[in-house]
């Protein structure tokens, strides 16, 4: 299978879809990663089809379990004290690769899996149902050691009500409802309830230096384009790897009339969909 690879993903609803022919699995707070298993060695990718092998390293090392020619797709946590912790995701994300050893070194990843896209006997199997996946997946990993494990799925209803409802705490930012007929395919064929609703909007531009930005300038789904809040330390390094590397363009104006450098970077970024209705939104995380 080439990379990068078109992920699957899910679109926001109110509530989890309900009857025969769903199943429902945790939403873990983390960064996507596919991970490719060749003859050779172990490559991962991010959701917006970026190489981050270097970031998670140590995925890397996990994943020589795994047998040639698998590929998974799954996301990349840290847990501290308990809990997946995004902010320490998004450090890591935001590392050099020495700093990122370092900081693995002292907080390892685990890689929660959720869909397997290649088999090592099977081949392709994205178009093959999600519950047959499934049932290739759990095979697979049977006989691989943690921290690369499956995530848990259920078809009852109440017991993805009662993960939604209780294990906010330990980081479970939300439930994923998948049809058991559906294939693999980069649309958004899945469901998702969160307790913190976001959207993902593209990047447009930003202030301040592309190096060190201050704000970006995104575009929201009703068209109109506005400033972030000020950007954080781990969320402006992470927004800078993507717009360092493309050519500044020229000046620009909010819907607002707020000034920004246009660019050229394809960049998402998920924000609070609760302010998106006002002049400057919040912005969570890069995609």
């Amino acid at each position: 299978m080439e990379r990068p690879v078109l992920v699957a993903l899910s679109r926001p609803v109110a509530r989890l879809p309900r009857g025969r022919g769903w199943w429902y699995e945790p939403k873990f707070d983390g960064h996507r990663v596919v991970m490719f298993r060749d003859e050779e060695a172990v490559r991962l990718q991010s959701r917006s089809g970026r190489d981050v092998t270097a970031t998670w390293h140590d995925l890397a090392e996990a994943g020589r379990a795994l047998p040639p020619g698998t590929v998974l797709d799954g996301e990349a946590v840290i847990w501290v004290d308990g809990r997946c912790d995004f902010h320490a995701v998004q450090s890591r994300a935001a590392s050099s690769p020495a700093r990122a050893r370092r900081l693995a070194a002292a907080l390892p990843a685990a890689y929660p899996v959720w869909d397997i896209l290649q088999h090592p006997t099977a081949g392709d199997v994205r178009p093959r149902p999600y519950l047959e996946r499934r049932r290739l997946l759990l095979d697979l990993l049977a006989g691989v050691p943690p921290p690369i494990q499956a995530v848990p799925a259920t078809d009852d209803i109440d017991v993805a009500m009662t993960w939604y409802e209780t294990l906010q705490a330990q980081g479970i930012e939300g439930v994923v409802a998948k049809p058991a007929r559906s294939p693999y395919r980069a649309s958004r064929i899945w469901q998702k309830i969160r307790h913190a609703e976001t959207v993902d909007v593209p990047v447009v531009g930003h202030t301040g230096a592309a190096a060190r930005p201050r704000h970006l300038a995104v575009r929201l789904p009703d068209g109109r384009v506005a400033l972030t809040q000020r950007l954080a330390g781990a969320l402006a390094a992470a927004a800078a790897e993507h717009l360092a590397a493309a050519a500044p363009g020229p000046r620009a104006r909010t819907t607002a009339g707020e000034p920004y450098t246009v660019t050229t970077a394809e960049i998402v970024v998920e924000v609070l969909s609760g302010t998106t209705r006002h002049a400057v939104v919040s912005a969570t995380r890069v995609r």
